[in-house]
């Protein structure tokens, strides 16, 4: 599953929670996050998991920090949070 959608363009809806958490990073690694989420979004590569219970919904890891997202349908990729990996899964 590693092919463009041609023609389709994916919408990412922000969580405020998960606004707030990548204005609270540093700028340079939040910038290279953005990258790894819109090669996500280009491509569907990265390293992402579907999360077992208790959690839910998918991970995709960017460096040392963790986007967790649901996906609301092919086009739509919703973000609920951004944490650093040592706070990821508390």
């Amino acid at each position: 599953m590693t092919q463009s959608l041609p023609g389709k363009r994916i919408q990412i809806i922000w969580s405020p929670q998960a606004r707030t958490q990548l204005r609270s990073i540093d700028r340079e690694v939040a910038m290279n996050i953005l990258n790894c989420l819109d090669r996500y979004a280009k491509t569907r590569g990265g390293d992402v998991k579907k999360l077992r219970p208790p959690f839910s919904g998918f991970r995709l890891r960017c460096g040392d920090y963790r986007l967790f997202f649901h996906l609301e349908d092919e086009l739509t990729i919703e973000i609920e949070s951004v944490r650093h990996r040592s706070e990821a899964y508390r």
